[in-house]
């Protein structure tokens, strides 16, 4: 797309990974999306163990994208638009920590803009939104077969009763932004 030195990239925390991954990977101006684990204890979790609650970890993605193109505004308005970052712990009937709402920031404009950007969002939910701001630190890859989950497997039933509903909403709120 463009060259590295003009990219970047956040870590986003939004329930199961493939959902977030799925969107983004759609989403113009997006370079590249990896589905991994972040902000937890352990060295180098497995999904078992990210999915068992014991590493601290939440399952996240980080999206790689070209500032040209999309500004991290857009990217985290989108974010907010297709998780809800007002139940702790949760997203539908994905339940744990691993499935939190969080915002892992790479520098310090990131986490400024993600201030703002959840300062609005908050208050548009009345003081409910519980997203976590931090700093990303200990992130590690997810297993190969978590790669690009949806368009791999788009008939699963957890991606045809949870993951597409996601995406068609991003489709329909974002029309623009959608890749082409």
């Amino acid at each position: 797309m463009t060259s590295s030195s003009t990219l970047q990239t956040i870590t986003l925390a939004g329930g199961c990974f493939w959902c977030l991954e799925a969107v983004y990977e759609r989403v113009q101006g997006v370079d590249s999306v990896v589905s991994g684990y972040s902000n937890g204890d352990a060295t180098d979790p497995s999904y078992e163990q990210v999915c068992g609650g014991d590493t601290g970890h939440a399952e996240v993605v980080r999206v790689t994208f070209d500032p040209a193109v999309i500004s991290l505004r857009e990217i985290l308005e989108i974010f907010f638009v297709i998780h809800d970052p007002t139940t702790l712990n949760r997203q539908g009937n994905d339940v744990g920590t691993q499935y939190r709402s969080g915002i892992y920031f790479h520098d310090a404009e990131q986490e400024r803009v993600a201030r703002d950007v959840f300062a609005e969002v908050d208050g548009l939910h009345k003081g409910r939104a519980v997203t976590q701001l931090e700093p990303e630190r200990n992130w590690w890859r997810a297993e190969d077969y978590h790669q690009h989950y949806f368009a791999n497997h788009p008939n699963q039933g957890y991606c045809a009763m949870v993951v597409a509903p996601k995406v068609e909403k991003f489709r329909k709120t974002f029309a623009g932004k959608l890749r082409s």
